[in-house]
């Protein structure tokens, strides 16, 4: 995402999601491990809370098949632009591109539409990190999406409309989601934790 006009696009070619991308880290990043990725298997993933659209990008560079759900009607505007504009940069940048589909509505109600093997649940919290631009980032994504005070209602739907898991995008230290049961286990990313709801009873062995 760049500014632009005291506005803002979603950027997934360039700036620090192109800079994700072209770094190659794969699988073994935070995300992907917590939403069941391994060497042999690429799980499909529900993205219910797509904002800025850079983890779904990331999950579909992959190799994923991503189903992005944004509520916001500007904010899906941005988001369906930036699939767009990674489309016509082609090569590596189209392929996830084509990976990605983006819906507009409340996740709460999609999902049970949708019967995802996984979903990500990323909703708004506390900036993470202190450089100005994330923060700037941030109060124009907070104006546009709004606070999520559904976000339980969102996870209890979530956990009852996956059929793998459920991966809760959380702030490092943060407290537990209130409401919410235990996680089945946790992954530690350098300013955020995932908090992962296995659904059926499954282990979490296939991410050690």
């Amino acid at each position: 995402m760049k500014e632009q006009n005291d506005s803002f696009v979603v950027d997934f070619v360039g700036g620090a999601v192109g800079h994700r991308f072209r770094s190659g880290e794969g699988r073994g990043q935070a995300l992907p491990k917590a939403a069941g990725f391994t060497k042999g298997r690429t799980p499909k993933i529900v993205d219910a809370t797509a904002g800025l659209g850079r983890d779904a990008f990331l999950l579909a560079s992959l190799g994923a098949d991503v189903t992005l759900i944004e509520r916001s009607p500007e904010m899906h505007a941005h988001l369906a632009d930036g699939i767009r504009r990674a489309l016509e940069a082609g090569g590596a940048y189209a392929d996830a591109a084509a990976r990605m589909t983006l819906l507009h509505g409340d996740s709460r109600h999609l999902l049970k539409e949708l019967s995802p093997e996984v979903v990500i649940v990323d909703p708004m919290h506390p900036p993470r990190h202190n450089t100005a631009l994330v923060k700037k980032e941030m109060r124009v994504l907070r104006e546009l999406v709004g606070a999520d005070p559904d976000q339980v209602e969102l996870m209890e739907a979530a956990l009852e409309n996956a059929t793998k898991r459920v991966v809760l995008k959380w702030p490092l230290r943060a407290d537990p989601m209130p409401g919410v049961r235990k996680p089945s286990h946790q992954i530690l990313g350098k300013n955020t934790r995932y908090d992962v709801f296995m659904i059926s009873g499954k282990s979490h062995d296939e991410d050690e």
